[in-house]
């Protein structure tokens, strides 16, 4: 079986090992351990990229609750910061039609996620002068500074949590994500 850093620096296939040098602070982490675990069960499969979709998940896990400590405190909620964000980039009130598409939730669940931050005082809503049947939505003063408060919030957390990541490794990391990212678009 191969050391954790040997398969992480191998080429899928490539039967050459190129080892990378280990930091003396990194060890073997779970994913390490249920990757050697499979590979004892499964040696003929190729578990590399275990390495990268395990750790991907648990990251997923831990951002998703630190963005929920951040949003919290700003008294807001995720799914509040999503709509009050599209918004606040946006600089302009946006139709309700494309707040659904920047949010990527169906027409049911705006219709009710704006009640409920117009009930709060987080937006404004007015019909469409251009159409009678849509409605146009405009963040509040109160939503500006609730949605900044979590931005600014979510950064220093995120930061926090990059700080024994490197410069020049978080910028390969983002690019490595973006082709990752892109990726699910060439899903079967």
């Amino acid at each position: 079986m191969q050391p954790a850093a040997a398969r992480a620096a191998s080429p899928p296939g490539s039967g050459t090992v190129e080892v990378c040098p280990l930091s003396p602070a990194t060890k073997d982490d779970e994913v390490d351990l249920l990757i050697d675990a499979w590979s004892q069960l499964l040696p003929e499969v190729d578990l590399t990229p275990l390495d990268v979709m395990s750790r991907l998940r648990r990251a997923a896990f831990h951002l998703s609750k630190l963005r929920a400590r951040a949003f919290a405190s700003a008294d807001i909620a995720v799914w509040e910061f999503d709509v009050l964000a599209v918004l606040r980039r946006a600089g302009t009130e946006l139709s309700a039609t494309r707040l659904i598409s920047a949010t990527m939730i169906g027409s049911a669940a705006m219709t009710n996620r704006l009640d409920k931050l117009a009930d709060r005082g987080l937006v404004n809503r007015r019909p469409n002068p251009s159409d009678g049947r849509a409605i146009l939505v405009a963040i509040t003063p109160e939503g500006v500074e609730r949605v900044d408060a979590a931005m600014t919030e979510l950064v220093r957390l995120e930061a926090e949590a990059l700080r024994d990541v490197s410069r020049a490794d978080q910028a390969l990391l983002a690019r490595a994500l973006r082709v990752l990212a892109a990726g699910e678009t060439h899903e079967a």
